[in-house]
This record gives structure tokens, C-alpha cells and sequence, in this order.
């Protein structure tokens, strides 16, 4: 053989390689509404900027036959490229290949990019659509899972792991993005379940659909599993790259800086108005969050579940920051099991990544109930407690009204080390709302009262006292707990002076070998 034939051998290999499966599966998935796994990738990825790994492996099995069909790459496309010029690795499984299914080949190229991810300090993509394990590999397929799931765990809080399930992931298939930082579904083509509707209909005899047993609908509202769940592949992509864009490549630098052309002391005169007179009147605290942020510009996080608390990514003055913020408009912005999980997984994440956090607080306290009682509340209301007193990234609180009881301690208050604490004049601080305090401290004296109209008179009059003694700031910022009471319209500024102060914190948690976090 010429130099010629044997490049012309290597071309007709990539071709070979890049159709998978064949045409016939790849059309199939086209029909499907999916893309094919190259595909994805190229469209995540800066043109031009894809290098792939291992594009020659081919699976070693030998049972059932499986050695007379072989497809190069075996079943999952790996690399890496560059997202608006910052490295990131690959991965994206072929379900033209065996329906996706991992093989002891697939996992060692997964683990090899993921192995490069962490030697360079950069993010992991992962695109899922797989039938789960290669049952023909027997417990080889499931030892790859396995040294996937290691190595998620180790790259946990040294370098974003993001996952977007573009297709079918279960089994054991499904423990891989649950490790992960972020996952993102598309609607009516992709589930996550543990066992699958036929495995339930044996075992609980439960009638289930895919789509309700694990859909994205499913995750995104209920579970919690999954923080995105769009419309497609391409509303998919372009949300994962802006989400990267608020990301620091890992845990040794800072988040990415984007110059603003939004004037720091932008004041927001609706800001002055948007609290109602009436206090059991709610308010959409994302007109807040847009106001104040740079161009209105806000990423959030899990916007359909648990919907009493709001999180997600913006910038101030083009810092990246993350936002936790109670949702008046949804269960009055109460703390509940789901709101709190949801609140410290988002902390946690912001301060493994050196984000800062400002959170936005108007919180009645914790739903009550046996509901919540029996769920734990206890336990997971701590894992919001615990996040917010472990981070060490800046923190700036600002209390916009309700603030009471144990949820004023939770929501990032000074006593849990927030720098800077501000409140609105309208904020208040107390242990519980005049209601029930009047009820705890005047029960004999209300009891005594016969008359109805006299005893109306009595609480109203009680409540006006115990409003006016202590839900307000004042209180708080006698004692220094308040920093300084903000006029609403200039919060930005405010926010941003406390952050750009904040640039050079240096904070560190005792020398453990890790916390042992209430879960």
C-alpha cells in the first residue's frame, strides 16, 4: 500500500465512524425529533473547534454473537472543543449503536474524557440517550458505571459536570447524572426512571406511562430531578451555553467577568411601590430580580418546582452571581422540605464555585403540617441552615419584607456570616407575624374578653403595638444585625458596592476532611 492509499483507508474510516449506526437508524432518530450524537456536539460546540477521542474503539464482546457486529466508536462520540473560546469536554452517547448501551469500551472513552476534564481543570458536558447497560457485557457494563459514578464524585466541586438527557436514560444509567451538577430535559423525547413502567406494573401493579412515570414534565415539576426541561434539542443547546457563560471553568478561578453597558446607579423608581400596603398581599419577586440585575437579564434554575423559592444565575455590574430569593407569589414564599433542598443544592453549588450570593428574602417561616412534619422538615430546612452558614463565597442579603422566626436565621442572615445585610423600610424582623405573637403573649387577657366586639378591639390594638415594636428593621439594625436600611429604588447600587467591597474575601472553614451535612 502507498502513503495515498492508506490515508485514503484512514478517510474512508472517519466516514465509517461518523454514520454510526448507519442511515437507516440515523433517519430513524432524525424521525424521532433527535439529533445524532456528532450532531449535538457540533452544535454545542465553536465551529471548527471539535477534537474526538477514540473514533477507531470497537467493543470486545464476544457473547451472544455480538462479535460479528461492530461499530467504530462503539456507541458513544467523546472530544472536546471550545464553548465562545473556553475548553470544554465531551461526551454524547449514540443510540444508533446499540441503542446507546454502555459497553466496557464506552466507559473507558467516557472515563477518559473525563479523566482529561479534571488534569485541565475544565467542564463536562455529557449528552445522554442510551438503553442503559449492555446486558450481553454482563457485569462488565455495569463496573463501567461504576467507574463513571467514581469519578463523578470526584470531580464534584472541582469542575462543573452538566447533563442533558436527549433520549432515553435508565437503570443504573440514570445515578451518573444524579452526581452531576445540572441536568436538562427535552419534552416528550427524554426519561429518567430507576425501573421502567413494566418493572412497576410487576411489581405495585401500577399502570404507568414513560412520559408519567419519568418524563421531563415529570422531573421538573415534581421530583425535582432535573433543573431545565425544554422544547427541544436546539432550545436545549443554546440554554447550556448560556449557562456555561456564568460558570468558571473550575474551582481554583473565579466566574467569567462580562462588561455591561447598564449604569451601576440605575435607579429602579417601581422598586419604591412594589411592596403592597396590605402584608398578606403577595408580589412577583422576579420583577424585583430583573430590575436590579444587569439588563434584566435572568437565568433561572428549576423555574417550575418548588416554585416558593427562586434561584438562578445574573450579573451585577458583569459579575456572575447566584441569586436565592423567596417567591411571595407562590405559598406566600414559606420555606417547605422541597424549597429548602432545592435553596442548598443551588448554595452549595455557588460556593464550590466561587459565586457569590445575594439573596433576596421576604419569608413567613416554615410550612407547618404533618405533611411536612413527617416528610422531615426538621432535616432538610438544616441543609438550607447548613449551606448557608458552610459557604464562604460573598454573601448579600437584602430583606425586602417578612423575615420571621427560625427562617430569618436560615435566609442568609448575619449570624450565619452574610457580609453585608441591607433591608427595605418596609422589612420585618421578628419572631413571628403580630397574629400569633399577640395569641402567645395576651392568650389569658384575650380570654377574658367576653364581649366580641371589645376583644376585636383588644388583638387589633395588641397587633398594632407588637407591629410597630418589632416588625420593622429598625430592631435589627439597633443591634448591627441590619447593616444599613436601603431606599428600595437603589438597590443595584447598593448590591453592587457590597459586592465590588467583597472582590478579595478571604474565608476558611476549619481543616476537616469533610462535613457531615443533614441529609
Amino acid at each position: 500500500m502507498t502513503m495515498q492509499d492508506k490515508v485514503n483507508e484512514l478517510l474512508e474510516l472517519r466516514v465509517k465512524a461518523r454514520l454510526g449506526g448507519g442511515e437507516k437508524r440515523i433517519a430513524k432518530q432524525h424521525e424521532q425529533g433527535k439529533y445524532t450524537a456528532r450532531e449535538r456536539i457540533l452544535q454545542f460546540l465553536d465551529e471548527g473547534s471539535f477534537e474526538e477521542f477514540d473514533m477507531f474503539v470497537t467493543h470486545r464482546c464476544t457473547n451472544f454473537g455480538m462479535e460479528n457486529e461492530k461499530h467504530l466508536s462503539d456507541g458513544v462520540v467523546t472530544g472536546y472543543g471550545t464553548v465562545v473560546g473556553r475548553l470544554v469536554y465531551v461526551f454524547s452517547q449514540d443510540f444508533t449503536v446499540f441503542g446507546g448501551s454502555l459497553s466496557e469500551t464506552v466507559a473507558a472513552k467516557i472515563c477518559k474524557v473525563m479523566d482529561q476534564a479534571m488534569k485541565m481543570g475544565a467542564p463536562v458536558i455529557g449528552f445522554n440517550d442510551s438503553g442503559g447497560a449492555r446486558i450481553q457485557e454482563g457485569v462488565n457494563s455495569l463496573s463501567g458505571y461504576g467507574e463513571i459514578f467514581q469519578r463523578n464524585i470526584l470531580a464534584s466541586g472541582v469542575i462543573p459536570q452538566i447533563s442533558a438527557i436527549f433520549g432515553p436514560c435508565a437503570g443504573g444509567a440514570v445515578y451518573s447524572p444524579a452526581l452531576t451538577d445540572f441536568i436538562m430535559m427535552t419534552k416528550n423525547t427524554s426519561y429518567m426512571f430507576v425501573t421502567g413502567p413494566k418493572v412497576v406494573k410487576t411489581v405495585t401493579n401500577e399502570d404507568v406511562t414513560v412520559e408519567d412515570l419519568g418524563g421531563a414534565s415529570i422531573h421538573s415539576t415534581k421530583s425535582g430531578v432535573a433543573h431545565f426541561a425544554v422544547n427541544n434539542e436546539d432550545e436545549g443547546i443554546e440554554m447550556l451555553r448560556k449557562l456555561l457563560s456564568y460558570l468558571p471553568s473550575n474551582n481554583m478561578e473565579e466566574p467569567p467577568y462580562i462588561p455591561t453597558n447598564d449604569p451601576i446607579n440605575r435607579l429602579e423608581d417601581s422598586l419604591n411601590q412594589i411592596i403592597p400596603d396590605n402584608p398578606n398581599k403577595p408580589y412577583d419577586i422576579k420583577e424585583v430580580i430583573s430590575s436590579i440585575v444587569d439588563n434584566g437579564d435572568f437565568l433561572e434554575i428549576q423555574p417550575n418546582y418548588a416554585s416558593n423559592i427562586i434561584i438562578g444565575f445574573a450579573r451585577f455590574n458583569g459579575m456572575s452571581v447566584g441569586i436565592v430569593a423567596n417567591q411571595p407569589k407562590y405559598l406566600a414564599g414559606v420555606l417547605d422540605i422541597n424549597a429548602s433542598r432545592k435553596g442548598a443544592r443551588f448554595v452549595r453549588f455557588c460556593d464550590a464555585f466561587n459565586i457569590p450570593i445575594v439573596t433576596l428574602v421576604d419569608v413567613p417561616g416554615f410550612l407547618p403540617g404533618t405533611g411536612q412534619e413527617y416528610g422531615g422538615i426538621i432535616l432538610h430546612g438544616a441543609k438550607l441552615l447548613y449551606a448557608f452558614g458552610e459557604a464562604t463565597v460573598p454573601k448579600v442579603t437584602v430583606i425586602l419584607r417578612k423575615d420571621y422566626g427560625g427562617a430569618y436565621i436560615v435566609m442568609s442572615s448575619k449570624h450565619l456570616r452574610a457580609d453585608i445585610n441591607y433591608a427595605w423600610p418596609t422589612a420585618e424582623i421578628a419572631v413571628m407575624g403580630e397574629k400569633g405573637a399577640v395569641e402567645v403573649l395576651m392568650g389569658r387577657e384575650i380570654k377574658g374578653i367576653e364581649n366580641p366586639e371589645e376583644k376585636a378591639a383588644f388583638i387589633a390594638e395588641k397587633e398594632a403595638e407588637y407591629r410597630d415594636a418589632f416588625a420593622n428593621p429598625f430592631v435589627a439594625a439597633k443591634y448591627g444585625y441590619i447593616d444599613d436600611i436601603i431606599e428600595p429604588r437603589n438597590t443595584r447600587f447598593r448590591v453592587i458596592r457590597a459586592l465590588e467591597s467583597l472582590k478579595n474575601k478571604r474565608l476558611e472553614n476549619p481543616a476537616k476532611k469533610h462535613d457531615n451535612l443533614p441529609l
